[in-house]
């Protein structure tokens, strides 16, 4: 099986200096910790992370932060994973190249959990999405669970604190292209990008068909005030991502 996945970096984005850039604030509030929840980090059970997509290595490193694990950070993208190994080196961060998407270096049953963040958006075409959730079953364990997190589909087009993903008021069609908006502090100017709309089924069919049970779907939202959103921010009434798991029997 050889992996059709696309690479990570972005569409519109011809620099992922710029993209580094970018302040990942509703991210590291609501959906990293709603991730973390979802995969057991920090629990003894999980010792071992496979980080899928892992780009310039910040929720790799969040992991490490948060836990003892260890974490395999897998990225197509090489100066993506350049970026990581300059500015987020670790002992328990092993950042691995893969240039097809493939897992070939891990053997079956080999972590822990895994996660995907922000890939299947990145990600156009649906035989590549069923290699991703199929590859990453093969290195799980048995009783590995594996989460998947991206801008919500059902909340297209809302302006977030930092983000807009998809234009207002418009419908999109399964694997449509979809132009989003990404805000910079300091005055910089946004960055735009092209990613992919899948809807919530087309998760939960790619997790199925891998083989993963007890799928999970978890939109959620702010639960606590937070200066650094502003006194009313649409993350508190809408949920910004969806995070998507399963598990391996």
């Amino acid at each position: 099986m050889t992996p059709r996945t696309t690479p990570r970096p972005t569409d519109g984005i011809d620099d992922l200096d710029d993209l580094e850039s970018y302040d990942d604030l509703p991210e590291r509030l609501i959906g990293y910790p709603a991730v973390f929840h979802a995969l057991g980090i920090g629990s003894c059970a999980v010792r071992t992370v496979l980080d899928f997509g892992c780009g310039p290595g910040k929720v790799a490193t969040r992991v490490v932060e948060a836990s003892d694990a260890r974490v395999v950070a897998v990225d197509i993208a090489p100066r993506a994973l350049e970026i990581a190994r300059e500015r987020r080196p670790h002992p328990r961060i092993d950042y691995r190249p893969t240039d097809d998407g493939g897992l070939g270096f891990l053997a079956e049953g080999s972590v822990d959990a895994a996660m995907a963040c922000f890939v299947f958006t990145t990600t156009g075409e649906i035989e590549a999405l069923h290699d991703i959730a199929a590859e990453t079953h093969r290195v799980l364990r048995p009783g590995g669970r594996f989460a998947v997190l991206d801008a919500n589909p059902r909340t297209t087009g809302i302006r977030f604190s930092t983000f807009r993903s998809g234009e207002p008021g418009r419908v999109y069609t399964k694997g449509e292209r979809r132009r989003s908006r990404l805000e910079r502090p300091g005055g910089a100017a946004p960055l735009e990008r092209v990613d992919h709309h899948w809807p919530c089924q087309t998760y939960l069919d790619v997790l199925g068909k891998a083989g993963f049970t007890d799928l999970d779907v978890h939109e959620p939202v702010l639960t606590h005030t937070s200066a650094l959103l502003g006194s009313d921010p649409a993350e508190a009434g809408h949920p910004p991502f969806l995070v998507v798991s399963g598990v391996k029997r």
